[in-house]
């Protein structure tokens, strides 16, 4: 038993591919998922609320997926976004791994899979999307929002999941306070237990 996290950059465990059927922009596909991901049996509630919950993704630009796992919410954008350029970041290469072989199964050309520091720092973004990984602890979450946040576009939205009992509300008034200036939040939908944050960049 290894002590690693989804957000284990190298999960040391052996890889132990799974395929599950999930829907993606309202298609019913075979995607491959595994160990040391997060999870990896299914798409998960946080998840579906999210998408159950934004408007339809811009058509074109760069769009992100924000701490992607496995792939639910970058796939979800490129296949109803085909003309868009996708950002599947995450810091788990075995995630990373996993949503290009989906994309490819999906036959999605338009989706990056990359490492953070693999984005072009000049590239901004039409919408960002994402279920973040609340579990990395707080420090780590809000130097993350610290640097994608800002790389909204003027007038773009960011819209995240965030388990109620996981420190939504928090976050909120954290993201109020942070982005005072230039950021707008508010809460868009509240479901099973999550709430949906909307940012707009002012």
């Amino acid at each position: 038993m290894t002590n690693e996290h989804y957000f284990s950059g190298t999960p040391e465990s052996e890889l132990k591919l799974r395929s599950i059927q999930a829907t993606i922009a309202g298609q019913a596909v075979d995607l491959t998922t595994a160990n040391g991901v997060f999870s990896p049996e299914r798409v998960d509630a946080g998840t579906r609320v999210l998408l159950s919950s934004v408007p339809a993704p811009p058509p074109g630009g760069n769009l992100l997926d924000l701490g992607c796992g496995w792939g639910p919410i970058a796939l979800s954008l490129a296949a109803d976004a085909p003309h868009a350029t996708v950002w599947a970041v995450d810091v788990n290469e075995r995630a990373l791994d996993l949503v290009r072989r989906n994309a490819d199964v999906m036959g999605l050309s338009n989706v990056n899979a990359v490492l953070p520091q693999d984005v072009p720092a000049d590239i901004s973004f039409m919408t960002i999307w994402s279920n973040p990984p609340i579990r990395v602890g707080k420090n780590e979450l809000h130097s993350m929002l610290q640097m994608w946040m800002p790389r909204l576009e003027v007038g773009a939205d960011a819209w995240l999941v965030v388990q109620k009992n996981l420190g939504s509300d928090s976050l909120h008034r954290w993201m109020d306070d942070e982005f005072a200036s230039t950021l707008t939040v508010t809460r868009a939908a509240t479901n099973k237990g999550y709430r949906v944050l909307r940012v707009r960049k002012r």
